[in-house]
């Protein structure tokens, strides 16, 4: 167990107020408790801040509450240690019935260092967090709104996106005006393709001949507009993303290194985790922070294993694309491993065992500042293949058998 601590702060924070209970330990080991309110507007806190320096508080703790803990945080993180922690940790305590007891419990277990911290992000990486979150939910809502023009195009019989792999490409784009702008003729709507897809013009033809209507194209504009007013919106974003991220640009480089992470998810991965390799020591306190690995519970000398839980869907969701460009990608060690554990264990599960991969290799560049050197396909079979004989032993002693391995000669020629 760690020092105890003899001024600290426990804070049970909501939206419009919040309970401080600062924990003083005497010299002669008696304990008081200064509980008091506070509202959670800019001057409340900075009065909350006076009221702890004044009382000699070192450090405070506070669960993590979504969004109402960071002014609080914000405002106390120059004058304080802060302990942010996860709320599952400490809620399921037997009489926890009201604001006081949970600042006051909080308190007493930092007093006694029974408390273990999130992660919270330095002030600069915080911001280039907050860009590149904003980025990934306009990309989203993007998404969401060429789905419904696709939705908008089956509903008027208008079958592009069976022959266009790309309806929001340039060709694509160009038939979509046409027909806000009143076009109806197949002949005419194909022959705006461009490229490529000008060797599919029969059956541009018949995939372009329906029923749109003056409903579908009034929709069908208000959603280009929609669309083009989101783009904008990401490239400016992204021009703020680069300036933030310029610092980094060493960081971001060796990221972009690693099989499947490409430039924009090398930033948001740097969001998530940060550049400080001291935070997680190694890969595994990672990728256990992510909930990218299966968990395990012990009781009575036996362990269940519970699955991956959810993490931090921001920093899951770049991973997961990233295990996917991984797993396209041809001749690496990553691809490999992936076509491996798909055949073992379906492909869903194994694009999770990828996305855990990329970040002991994030860990590797970041800790030795050398870009990401893949190991080949051959070293993935080889892993397999010792995977499974450590199984079939495994599975042999269980059974009483103690076996040696001797491999069989191969023939000459």
């Amino acid at each position: 167990m760690e020092r105890p601590i003899d001024r600290c702060a426990g804070l049970d924070v909501h939206q419009a107020q919040l309970t401080a209970c600062a924990r003083i330990t005497g010299a002669g080991g008696e304990v008081t408790e200064d509980v008091r309110e506070f509202g959670t507007t800019t001057p409340d806190l900075l009065a909350l801040s006076d009221r702890l320096r004044s009382l000699g508080v070192t450090d405070v703790a506070m669960e993590s509450t979504g969004v109402y803990r960071k002014p609080v945080s914000y405002t106390l993180e120059g004058d304080f240690e802060l302990l942010v922690v996860n709320a599952a940790q400490v809620k399921h305590v037997p009489g926890r019935e009201t604001d006081v007891i949970d600042a006051a419990w909080l308190a007493q277990l930092l007093a006694h260092g029974l408390l273990r911290g999130s992660f919270v992000p330095p002030p600069e990486i915080r911001r280039l967090r907050d860009l590149t979150r904003y980025r990934r939910t306009l990309v989203e809502d993007r998404n969401r709104e060429v789905n419904r023009i696709h939705e908008l195009l089956e509903d008027a019989g208008i079958k592009l996106a069976v022959v266009a792999s790309d309806v929001m490409g340039a060709s694509g784009r160009a038939m979509l005006a046409a027909l806000v702008g009143g076009a109806t003729d197949p002949e005419t709507l194909a022959g705006l393709a461009k490229g490529r897809l000008r060797a599919e013009l029969p059956e541009l033809r018949k995939a372009l001949q329906g029923r749109l209507g003056e409903h579908h194209a009034f929709l069908l504009a208000r959603m280009l507009s929609r669309v083009a007013d989101i783009e904008e919106d990401i490239a400016a974003v992204q021009g703020r993303i680069e300036e933030a991220v310029a610092p980094f640009a060493a960081e971001v480089g060796l990221l972009d290194s690693v099989v499947g992470v490409g430039e924009i998810a090398a930033q948001a991965i740097l969001a998530e985790l940060g550049p400080d390799m001291g935070v997680f020591p190694t890969a595994a306190h990672c990728a256990s922070w992510a909930e990218l690995c299966p968990a395990q519970h012990a009781s009575a000398g036996r362990r269940r294993p519970v699955g991956v839980g959810h993490g931090s869907r921001w920093l899951r969701t770049v991973l997961i694309e990233c295990a996917h460009a991984a797993a396209r990608s041809k001749g690496t060690y990553l691809a490999e491993r992936y076509r491996i554990l798909a055949r073992r264990r379906g492909r869903q599960k194994a694009i999770v065992a990828l996305a855990h991969e990329i970040l002991p290799a994030r860990h590797r560049v970041l800790a030795t500042g050398e870009p990401y050197l893949d190991r080949g396909p051959e070293q993935a079979r080889t892993r397999d293949e010792e995977a499974a004989k450590r199984r079939a032993l495994k599975a042999l002693h269980e059974l009483g058998y103690r076996v040696t391995l001797t491999p069989i000669p191969q023939p000459a020629g």
